[in-house]
């Protein structure tokens, strides 16, 4: 439940005010207007902070906090995959309201563009009082205190290489069961992640999938996710040229 509202002109105002208990950022709201929690909470609405924004420089594409899903879709510097994954990430009304920060903390184990985040080598960067660190999207997503009284200011994705996509759902446009992205970077390494597979999406090893244990619900036992992921895996590497007979 809100219980206080508050606009800060600017970061320094707005780490201030996240530094109070019970005090959390706000990005376009999807997630947190939504939120049924019955404890009181203040929200510090980040419109007006300026942590919009894509640019691409050196090989990379640094995207602020407070860029929309949609502009991920209509921008020419994101990868295409990344494009492709915000698009399948919500529609059009929420594309249009949801931030890329806001993805990131929400962290849904179902999210298709985590997925692609993540073999895209994606950084975040986590302004607190006493300055800024970088980390791993795939250090957040697994320990979600590194934003405890923080506010995700940006992120940098890798612009080079090329990727595929695979999803299982029950209709084309439900959200999928288990989504597996891979990755052949410039160098030649390939990075693979999945979604449906745990708490939250992962960096996966394609010679230890059976290891992964994902959660079942009505959609499917763990042993189908487990089985979903191995053969989405290798339909993804064998786009890549990377399947086993290569």
């Amino acid at each position: 439940m809100i219980s206080q509202y508050h606009r800060p002109s600017d970061l320094d105002e707005a780490l201030r005010l996240v530094a109070r208990p019970a005090t959390v950022p706000l990005g376009g709201g999807t997630s947190l207007s939504a939120s049924s929690d019955p404890d009181p909470i203040a929200v510090v609405d980040l419109q007006s902070v300026g942590l919009s924004g894509i640019e691409a420089d050196s090989g990379r594409v640094s995207v602020g906090a407070m860029t929309l899903l949609q502009d991920l879709v209509d921008s020419p510097l994101v990868p295409a995959a990344i494009r492709d994954l915000a698009h399948r990430e919500a529609p059009n009304t929420l594309r249009n309201a949801a931030t890329l920060g806001g993805t990131i903390v929400t962290a849904d184990p179902e999210s298709e563009l985590l997925v692609g985040l993540l073999v895209y080598e994606t950084m975040v960067t986590v302004a607190h009082e006493g300055g800024s660190a970088e980390h791993s999207l795939d250090d957040v997503l697994a320990d979600s205190g590194l934003l405890d009284g923080g506010i995700i200011t940006g992120m940098s994705i890798a612009g080079d290489g090329q990727a595929s996509a695979h999803r299982t759902a029950r209709t084309p446009a439900d959200r999928p069961i288990v989504a597996v992205v891979a990755r052949q970077t410039g160098a030649g390494n390939v990075r693979i992640a999945a979604s449906g597979v745990g708490p939250h999406p992962t960096l996966v090893d394609p010679d230890r999938l059976d290891e992964l244990s994902p959660p079942a619900d009505f959609r499917g036992s763990s042993e189908y996710r487990r089985r979903l992921v191995a053969v989405l895996t290798h339909r993804a590497l064998d786009d890549l040229g990377r399947g086993s007979g290569e």
